[in-house]
């Protein structure tokens, strides 16, 4: 995602989080706190979507699928290190081939979810509002499917070029949580590619597109009322724009701030903004399989049964005793 060092830099090397606007332990119970909770529901989503024939065929749940199996190797990997990282209060010696791959996920596997999403917002509009653009199996592959492998292959190319085959040496600094720097990014070109292509537009593309969307569903319920299918479409509306608005909220204000430092804006002004922001731009993949649970109704409206289920059970099992208690004391007398 960030490298710490591309936030700010200590004028020495601390064995401790002294020099951390928020310390290490406030960071650890964050991502704890959400981590747990997050891959449960990462892992019921993808079950639930994936063991629904109809719901796996969903064409409109093919990127969430890839969204969340992206976000779930991101919480088996990334966060029990940061965990681990921030319990031993900073103090972690790691190879050089561990961090370019932490540096990999963290960064790669992050902006490759984030451009998948772009692309989501853009593709919602037509599969609710040009459906027939994918009519027949050759207009779903072209218009569909071609272009979800396309960015995957470009992301994950792009990325293991970068990271692993560098036409320069890459920093390593086991003070930093992001022990790896990429040198690449030294190139001004090339840290203005990945600023504008892989931050900046994406994240203007889910803001506009979701704003757009909602736009027009809500003008489509004023021409035809509240009909089936229009139900259906405002189902699929609200499972984006839940994923949006979190964007909205954690990443957003760190595109924000990358494309003032892009502008000009010196680093030192902007060092404590970013320092504060970056922690929770980190939960935004942990809340993301939260809001995906909860804008699916079927999936919704299960885990309330289930609950409403465990509830009756604890309510039935003190009457069932009582009952047998007052029988009992009945026949005694």
């Amino acid at each position: 995602m960030f490298s710490d060092n591309d936030t700010y830099n200590h004028s020495n090397h601390s064995l401790n989080d002294d020099f951390e606007l928020i310390p290490y332990a406030v960071k650890f119970w964050l991502y704890l706190v959400f981590l747990i909770p997050s891959l449960l529901c990462s892992l019921l989503v993808l079950y639930y979507l994936l063991y629904r024939r109809t719901l796996h065929h969903a064409l409109h749940n093919h990127a969430i699928i890839i969204f969340l199996s992206i976000g779930l190797i991101y919480e088996v990997t990334i966060y029990p290190w940061m965990l681990y990282f921030y319990d031993h209060g900073g103090i972690w010696e790691r190879g050089n081939l561990f961090c370019t791959i932490w540096t990999f996920i963290d960064w790669g596997l992050y902006y490759t979810q984030t451009i998948l999403f772009a692309w989501a917002t853009m593709e919602r509009h037509i599969l609710i509002f040009h459906h027939q653009w994918l009519s027949t199996k050759k207009k779903r592959l072209l218009i569909h499917y071609v272009p979800l492998i396309l960015l995957i292959l470009y992301c994950l190319i792009y990325y293991t070029v970068v990271m692993f085959f560098p036409t320069c040496e890459h920093e390593f600094d086991n003070y930093y949580m992001i022990c790896a720097e990429i040198c690449s990014f030294n190139s001004t070109t090339l840290y203005m590619y990945e600023t504008i292509i892989h931050q900046i537009l994406p994240n203007l593309i889910i803001v506009v597109f979701s704003l757009a969307l909602l736009l027009r569903i809500r003008r489509q319920k004023h021409r035809v009322g509240r009909s089936l299918q229009w139900r259906k479409h405002w189902k699929m509306t609200i499972q984006l724009l839940s994923v949006s608005c979190i964007y909205l909220i954690f990443s957003f204000p760190v595109t924000l701030m990358n494309f003032l430092r892009l502008c000009g804006l010196p680093r030192s002004l902007t060092a404590n903004t970013m320092e504060y922001l970056l922690p929770f731009n980190y939960c935004m993949i942990l809340l993301c399989p939260l809001a995906c649970a909860l804008s699916i109704p079927q999936l919704r409206n299960k885990l309330k049964n289930i609950c409403s289920a465990r509830q009756r059970a604890r309510t039935v099992l003190p009457m069932t005793w009582v009952i047998k208690r007052t029988l009992h004391n009945q026949t005694a007398v």
